[in-house]
């Protein structure tokens, strides 16, 4: 009693009210008045006349709810958080939009189940929300009642078979996300669609039939559609008469619902080497020269030298035989065979044939180069681009290989197409690229016509130090040297 006596002079000491604030989760109460704060435990306050001597006024404290990203179809575990509508302090309504996230399916506009303010915001944009995981922490008034105890309490992350609902005009619409995303993409309102599933539960047939009265289209038949027995033959339709023109059947259409992520990755490897390498070649004038080559004996040619080559170990492709022919080319005309220095006052004429083969491999495009050509008979040059074509798909070639060109020669027509437009690769001056070998009908010169193994080549050069006539010139050697491969003989050393 000596306690209640203390408190009742001071309240006297004080003349005015002293408001006990009572909060759910305290084990004391506490007295307020000014600069004094006293706090008591509430067994030192077990009397029969407390009321008497207060007058109490209950002041609702807010409730922390931490607000859970649910389960948003799909089997999606985690999303990244993209963009944020709130900020910690705002206050907003039950349905309004808190944040939008994306996943690698979708992206999701999150909208609130409370009316409260935002206390904390759990993620940064970019960073990665769990399911189950909470999103935001908003503080509701504990006096509506509108938090229910377990939103409160922490709770597993729902599966992704369990389905959330959401509250539209007072009454419960249950539906998954997936059914809501589509209905939002459609701007279809849920409240407005009957749901056929269990407890009223909106179903994606039931969407796609609102959409289909609104819009007028028709759309297929539900895997559950009912089954309707055969019509006796009383009940049968009667067929059309045969003047009636054929019914046009009506197209089955349904609303397109795409999903998907842009994707950025940084360029690394032979891909950033590809963008410095063609950036540079942007500042090259080119000249393009085109023609056709009758490969109909050299076909014959490599038809008799593969079995030889395969006893060696070699494979004998048609690469080798148009490699020596450029080197024999480049002999004559080595203007094609130079280099241009990067203030266009010097040329340089390489001594060394090293001819690059563009080959296209998982790491991306690469070109190796075999090194002296001119000196290189066609079994060592098929040897050597073994060698290279076996690196390269292993990833492993190096770089010397990779280096050190002095020529090109691209062989597109193993994937396809004629005629292409090859781009120079600096510090060199020209490139071929070599089509794929055609049987087309041609005239000899009795004027019959007969088959031949066509292949298109096309030329690119750099016009600030090679005209169209040397091109043309080198273009029409190396054709002959192709066309009649004995011819080489005569140049081989």
């Amino acid at each position: 009693m000596a306690a209640v006596t203390a408190l009742r002079s001071s309240c006297r000491a004080a003349g005015r009210l002293v408001c006990i604030h009572r909060v759910r989760s305290c084990s004391s109460i506490r007295f307020i008045k000014s600069k004094y704060v006293c706090v008591f435990d509430k067994s030192a306050l077990k009397f029969s006349h407390q009321q008497r001597l207060f007058r109490t006024s209950a002041v609702s404290c807010g409730q922390i709810v931490q607000f859970k990203l649910s389960d948003i179809g799909e089997g999606i575990t985690e999303v990244t958080v993209k963009e944020w509508y709130i900020k910690e302090g705002d206050s907003v309504s039950q349905f309004d939009s808190i944040c939008e996230v994306q996943s690698d399916k979708a992206s999701v506009t999150i909208t609130s189940r409370y009316d409260g303010i935002i206390r904390k915001l759990h993620y940064n944009l970019d960073e990665i929300a769990y399911v189950g995981k909470p999103l935001v922490d908003i503080e509701i008034d504990a006096s509506k009642g509108v938090a229910p105890e377990e939103d409160v309490v922490e709770t597993p992350p729902m599966s992704h078979e369990e389905h959330t609902h959401q509250e539209i005009k007072g009454h419960k619409t249950l539906a998954t996300p997936a059914v809501r995303r589509l209905a939002m993409e459609n701007n279809i309102k849920l409240s407005e669609v009957v749901g056929t599933g269990k407890d009223n539960r909106i179903l994606k047939e039931d969407i796609l039939n609102y959409l289909a009265k609104q819009t007028g289209a028709i759309l297929p038949p539900s895997p559950k559609a009912e089954i309707i027995p055969p019509l006796l033959k009383s009940e049968t339709v009667p067929a059309a008469p045969k003047d009636k023109a054929r019914k046009i059947p009506v197209s089955v259409s349904r609303p397109i619902v795409f999903s998907g992520k842009d994707k950025t990755e940084p360029i690394s490897g032979f891909h950033k080497a590809m963008v410095k390498t063609m950036s540079a070649a942007l500042k090259i004038p080119h000249f393009g020269y085109c023609d056709e080559v009758d490969l109909t004996q050299l076909v014959q040619l490599r038809e008799e030298l593969k079995p030889v080559a395969q006893i060696r170990g070699v494979k004998l492709s048609f690469m080798p035989f148009f490699i020596k022919a450029a080197s024999l080319g480049l002999l004559q005309y080595p203007i094609l065979n130079a280099s241009l220095d990067e203030s266009c006052q010097n040329v340089t004429y390489k001594a060394s044939h090293n001819i690059g083969v563009a080959m296209d491999t998982e790491q991306g495009l690469i070109v190796p180069n075999v090194k002296n050509v001119q000196v290189c008979s066609v079994f060592e040059i098929a040897s050597e681009l073994n060698r290279l074509q076996s690196l390269g798909s292993a990833g492993q070639l190096g770089t010397n290989d990779l280096t050190g060109g002095t020529f090109t020669l691209s062989n597109i027509g193993t994937i396809g197409g004629t005629y292409a437009k090859p781009v120079i690769l600096p510090p060199e001056v020209a490139i071929g690229a070599l089509g794929k070998i055609q049987v087309l009908p041609r005239f000899n010169g009795k004027g019959e016509v007969f088959k031949a193994q066509i292949m298109n080549v096309s030329w690119s050069a750099d016009h600030r130090i090679i005209d169209g006539a040397t091109m043309a010139r080198f273009s029409n050697l190396w054709k002959s040297y192709l066309e009649n491969p004995a011819s080489m003989l005569l140049d081989l050393k």
